[in-house]
């Protein structure tokens, strides 16, 4: 600590600081050394500790305020670097690095807050004005610390002297001329690393021949070099190429004399790094400061000036680190002979015995392979030979350490996934033939693990490489007019007619070579998939890396589609789980393209496109819609009529260029015979046209996976649907026996198996001619019914799912089959309740996916469960409730938007509300019927009436979330009835009616409201407020909050509406029943405190005259009488106004408005009233003492000392000792 003060203090005077510091320091270590004893010390003495650690930390100044002591420092660095003692040979190379880094770097050399200095006289100059004062960037007057030809002189004569001395001791000891103990060795590094951390930023970089080969280019691909500010002296010795050679030698005589010692093993690591990286700045530190400017700019920033106003000394900061940037910025430097000479040194450090000396090596590996320029071309191989399979000699250090080098770090290169053929058709082959080396065990969890690592690795990161690679003759044409423009001036002339010719040339030679690499990579891949003694995991490893080889702009080659196809029935789960996704891969590289024609939306439906943006049904789209009485339901028809798959075309608009399938004469040939078919597609057609090959599919895909957690597979129905697309109906005679035992079987799994090969055959059949549809629909609808008929817990979803999936993206009318089916009584006690919700789910699930286009079938549909909406069972209910939501889901209330031709919420209001009639009639509590069976007799009209309530409630509460806009209109009119069901308190032991009314009153509270439904929404909230119920009085206020908060600012928008909820709330403020009032002062605080009302002069008035209210007194009162006989009415109003003034005081619970002490002085008057009002006032101070009592010092100011004493006894309980 000592030692960073002298260091601060010389910082800022560093010539006086340095006068009195150093020739002390200096004399102290020269005497305490003058017994030459002191140098062979393990132990030195304290003192000379300290001076070494002074002087090191004070000389971190400018470099020219080092120079008039330079003898003195040579002199005491001489004495100090060769000290036994590794704690004092350390201080002194310190002291070497601070000197030739101050002497040798370029920097600021000063931070102040303003240009020039503070040292004036106060008279004519005030620092304290200049105080946070934002620098000027343009402006900033830097002055930098440039070495100078002196500082220069300087540094070369200290490693002259010092430098080397020891590069020609480590030279003769690495050439067996001296011998040298591990200490020495690692002594002498050390001074070596200093002197490079030091003196770097002067050396030039290392020098080598370019290697050549490694990759061809008419480009110029050389190095672009950044100006750093130093200019290198080429007649001085260059260090760094002198560091370099004799670390290479000493790396390989401790490699073959010594690999155990691992400390001189890291220095050597380092020395190399920073022979390849560094040229002044470290990464980490630059790291740190950035990591601390940014957060010292934060925290100092005034956003007030404006951006980039900030003080001199950050800005001058931020220089200093784009400064360190320009330096550390090392990416695309041009590859040379002794690069590769120290990165094939790091590889075999990389692939060494001791896994520290593994780990170090190949992190600075790492960052060189993303230093230069193909080097990856160049390593690759050498890593890839320590996992041949043929070689003997690998130790299992050397085959982790090459895997690790395959693997890379989480931000450097990965040498197994570089984007290029070249390379991984190297790295992939060879990670998969490892698995036969000797060195491989996967008995070690550390080799599996890498392992395991590499190939998610290669899967996460991979991205499609390119094949074919062209450029447009008119990007080509843009960019010469962009070289011949002249702005800016390229560097390079426009190449000739000729070069541009031979560029195309080389660029065919090169797609022709990529296609060719990829073949081959497929190929090895075959061949060591077919070894037989391959281990399991490396043909998964294997099996991983050719699903990733799929591509939509080549075809696989035919022997890999052989194999995907044969492994779809492998032992293995895993390996037929991407057999899967790469067959239905294959399928859409096989699918073959139909032709498509341009079409007018006029010619289709007959007459012009309305002007202007109008969205629903129109008179323009009706033609898309289902209609039963123009079905295509002949070979004629069928050929006629003009589907469209895509669902939202025409609801809005029609494309402005509307591309229809061609007629089916024009379309490719359907049914192909096997001679017709290409390889690839006779591959697949004989596998799957034999009975064996289909009979072990079904059985493996009709296997259980998970138990409990298997769902309907997307992969499976993508390979049945491209079957059935790409062959037809070819397999089907094949399918259907087991289509049919299947579909028998209650099982889990064989009833998902048989809904995948279900939707998948009928998406597959999109381009099937009318016959063949036909007979399909014959065949699925028995299958489809009697799926239905066993369906269970474990299925229904994924049978809901495979309906689902094959109406999306489908015209209606192609399915018209599917859909009469599905309508055909889907409630009809048959199988009980269970299976009735499961027939509604699955028909919910094809209908939901055409929306607007089957309006005929919504309609059919609310027919049929109108009479069916007083279910007595849960789950029926439940799933009418959602089935209604979908089948209202088209009839939203939008601008420009057409009223739906689907069934409309009003009419259905309207209906249901004719049959509510007996509960919204009377005054009767409304109970839960107990009657649980339909089979009963007739039921009287009120428990009927219950039974449908519990289902619209059950639609209610599933719309909320899934409409598109809400029904306000309609759901007023069943407001009245919703609050005289639900209760006040959150109970969950009330029955599923009470419950249900309260979760859809919350959730109708929810909804946006437009600006001309809120009066509407006001005027039933008033009506319902004058109820003879409090329970619905009570429930109004709670809604009223909702509903308030959520559509906070339309409601700020409509001063009137703000005035009708204000007159609502305070005329519910004077209700008869407790509970009401207390709730409406609750709403009021609320909406007092959010500042939707405000606390007017009025509003007081009204609540202190109604305080004001006279009771009679005790003694007038009935001396006899058991019962308070004090009106009602008096007591109400009085209560009313003490709840108005609590109200308002609690509506600040941080803070005091000026009106507050005198509410609080008028409320205390009350604090004797009889109750209910004595306890309002006691709450209502209490909560105002503990919300304000953090800073209650501050808020007491707001109080005349007169209301402070009132308010202190009122609020400090009486001592009971008093």
């Amino acid at each position: 600590m000592v030692a960073d003060m002298c260091r601060a203090a010389s910082k800022v005077h560093p010539a006086q600081s340095l006068k009195l510091l150093v020739p002390h320091c200096c004399n102290a270590i020269n005497h305490l050394t003058v017994n030459e004893e002191v140098l062979s010390e393990e132990e030195l003495d304290k003192e000379l500790l300290w001076n070494l650690q002074l002087l090191s930390e004070v000389t971190r100044v400018d470099g020219d305020k080092i120079l008039p002591y330079s003898t003195q420092l040579v002199q005491i660095l001489q004495l100090t670097l060769h000290l036994k003692c590794k704690q004092g040979y350390t201080l002194a190379c310190n002291l070497l690095h601070h000197i030739l880094r101050s002497t040798a770097l370029i920097y600021p050399t000063e931070y102040c807050s303003v240009p020039g200095s503070f040292q004036q006289p106060t008279q004519d100059y005030l620092p304290i004005k200049d105080w946070g004062r934002p620098g000027d960037l343009w402006n900033l007057h830097i002055q930098w610390h440039v070495p100078s030809v002196e500082e220069t002189r300087f540094v070369f004569y200290v490693l002259d002297l010092i430098l080397q001395p020891e590069l020609l001791r480590l030279q003769r000891y690495a050439q067996g001329e001296r011998d040298m103990t591990r200490d020495d060795v690692l002594q002498s590094l050390s001074i070596v690393q200093h002197c490079l951390l030091g003196a770097g930023s002067l050396f030039p970089p290392l020098r080598g021949e370019p290697i050549p080969e490694l990759v061809t280019s008419m480009v110029n691909l050389g190095e672009t070099n950044l100006f750093t500010g130093v200019s290198y002296d080429v007649s001085r010795e260059n260090y760094r190429d002198a560091i370099c050679r004799v670390m290479r030698q000493l790396l390989h005589h401790i490699l073959e004399h010594s690999e155990d010692d691992t400390k001189s093993l890291f220095s050597i690591i380092k020395i190399i790094s920073d022979l390849l990286h560094f040229k002044g700045s470290q990464k980490h530190e630059f790291d740190s400061r950035w990591k601390s400017f940014n957060l010292v700019k934060k925290s100092m920033e005034n956003r007030l000036h404006g951006r980039k106003q900030h003080i001199r000394a950050l800005l001058i900061d931020r220089v200093m680190l784009q400064h360190e940037l320009r330096k550390l910025t090392v990416e695309g430097c041009e590859y040379r002979s002794i690069h590769q000479e120290l990165m094939r040194d790091l590889l075999r450090l990389s692939t060494s015995t001791y896994s520290q000396v593994r780990s170090r090596a190949q992190s600075v590996l790492f960052t060189a392979l993303g230093t230069y320029n193909f080097c990856c071309r160049d390593v690759i191989p050498r890593v890839l030979e320590f996992l041949e399979p043929d070689r003997s000699d690998v130790t299992q250090q050397q085959f982790k350490g090459a895997l690790y080098c395959l693997l890379g770090n989480h931000s450097g290169v990965c040498l197994a996934n570089l984007h290029d053929w070249d390379c991984i058709t190297l790295t992939w082959p060879a990670i998969v033939r490892s698995g036969l080396s000797s060195a491989m065990s996967l008995e070690k969890p550390s080799i599996v693990r890498l392992f395991d690592d590499l190939a998610d690795k290669i899967h996460r990161q991979y991205e499609t490489i390119g094949i074919d690679f062209a450029i447009p003759s008119e990007c080509r044409a843009v960019a010469v007019q962009l070289q011949t423009s002249g702005v800016p001036l390229p560097p390079e002339p426009v190449p000739s007619d000729q070069e541009e010719a031979e560029g195309l040339r080389r660029q065919e030679e090169k797609n022709l070579d990529s296609e060719q690499k990829y073949d081959k990579l497929v190929g090895e891949l075959l061949d060591r998939l077919n070894d037989r003694n391959m281990p399991w995991k490396f043909e998964h490893i294997a099996i991983g890396f050719m699903s990733l080889l799929l591509r939509d702009d080549h075809p696989l080659p035919s022997p890999a589609v052989l194999f995907f196809v044969k492994s779809l029935n492998h032992d293995s789960l895993l390996v037929r789980k991407v057999a899967i996704s790469a067959v239905a891969g294959i399928m859409k590289q096989l699918k073959r393209p139909h032709r498509k024609v341009p079409v007018s939306s006029n010619t289709l439906c007959g007459m012009k496109e309305l002007a202007g943006l109008i969205a629903g049904d129109r008179p323009d789209n009706q033609w898309l819609q289902y209609n039963s009485s123009s079905l295509p339901r002949t070979q004629q028809d069928w050929e006629g009529c003009t589907f469209v798959e895509k669902t939202h075309w025409g609801y809005y608009s029609w494309p402005q260029k509307l591309m229809m399938y061609a007629p089916s004469e024009e379309q490719p040939k359907q049914g192909l015979t096997r001679e017709e078919m290409t390889e690839r597609e006779q591959i697949i057609y004989d596998h799957f046209s034999d009975p064996g090959f289909i009979n072990q599919l079904i059985e493996f895909l009709s296997l259980e996976d998970r138990k409990g957690k298997d769902k309907f597979s997307p992969r499976r129905f993508c390979l049945f649907k491209g079957l059935f697309r790409n062959f037809n109906d070819a397999f089907l005679p094949l399918l259907k026996p087991h289509m049919e035992r299947l579909v028998a079987d209650t099982h889990e799994s064989k009833q998902r198996c048989v809904a995948e090969i279900t939707s998948g055959l009928i998406r597959g059949s999109k381009h099937w001619s009318y016959g063949k549809v036909e007979s399909l629909w014959e065949l699925l609808c028995p299958l489809i019914r009697t799926a239905l008929n066993n369906i269970t817990v474990e299925t229904y979803a994924d049978w809901g799912t495979c309906i689902a999936t094959a109406c999306e993206s489908r015209d209606p009318r192609k399915l018209h089959w599917l859909f009469e089916m599905l309508m055909e009584s889907p409630v009809n006690g048959e199988g009980g309740s269970f299976v009735d919700a499961c027939r509604l789910y699955v028909l919910q699930g094809g209908l939901a996916q055409q929306e607007w286009r089957v309006p005929e079938l919504l309609h059919r549909l609310l027919q049929y469960l109108e009479p069916k909406l007083t279910q007595v069972y849960k789950n029926v209910r439940e799933r009418i409730g959602s089935v209604l939501t979908y089948i209202f889901m088209i009839d939203v209330n939008l601008p420009y938007t057409q009223p739906t031709a689907s069934p409309r919420i009003k009419e259905f209001t309207e209906r249901i509300l004719l049959r509510l009639k007996p509960l919204t009639e009377g005054d009767e509590e409304i109970q839960n019927h107990v009657v649980e069976e339909n089979d009963v007799g007739e039921q009287d009209e009120r428990t009927q009436a219950i039974k449908l309530l519990k289902t619209v409630l059950k639609w209610l509460m599933a719309s909320a979330g899934r409409s598109f806009s809400t029904a306000v209109p309609e759901q007023l009119q069943l407001l009245p009835l919703l609050f005289k069901i639900a209760p006040v308190e959150n109970d969950d032991s009330y029955d599923e009616l009470k419950r249900d009314a309260k979760t859809c009153l919350s959730l109708m509270s929810q909804g946006l409201l437009y600006t001309e439904q809120i009066p509407l929404v006001l005027l039933a909230l008033q009506e319902i407020a004058g109820s003879s119920s409090w329970h619905a009085r009570y429930t109004v206020l709670t809604y009223l909050q909702i509903m308030v908060f959520y559509n906070l600012f339309t409601f700020m928008s409509d001063q009137g509406a703000v005035n009708d909820v204000r007159a609502l709330v305070i005329r519910l403020l004077e209700d008869e029943q407790l509970e009401v009032r207390e709730m409406a002062a609750t709403t009021l605080s609320g909406f007092l405190q959010c500042n939707f009302l405000s606390i007017e002069g009025p509003m007081q008035s009204h609540f202190e005259a109604l305080c004001k209210t006279r009771l009679p007194k005790k003694r007038k009162r009935e001396l006899g009488s058991v019962v308070d006989t004090i009106p009602s009415g008096d007591l109400v109003r009085r209560h009313a106004g003490v709840l108005g003034l609590s109200a308002c005081i609690l509506s600040s619970p941080y803070d005091v408005p000026s009106w507050m002490p005198q509410l609080l002085m008028n409320l205390s008057v009350h604090l004797n009233d009889t109750q209910p009002i004595e306890m309002s006032v006691k709450k209502t101070l209490s909560n105002f003492r503990r919300t304000h009592h953090d800073n209650w010092q501050e808020h007491k100011q707001q109080f005349t000392d007169d209301q402070l004493l009132v308010l202190t006894d009122l609020l400090v309980s009486p001592c009971y000792y008093a």
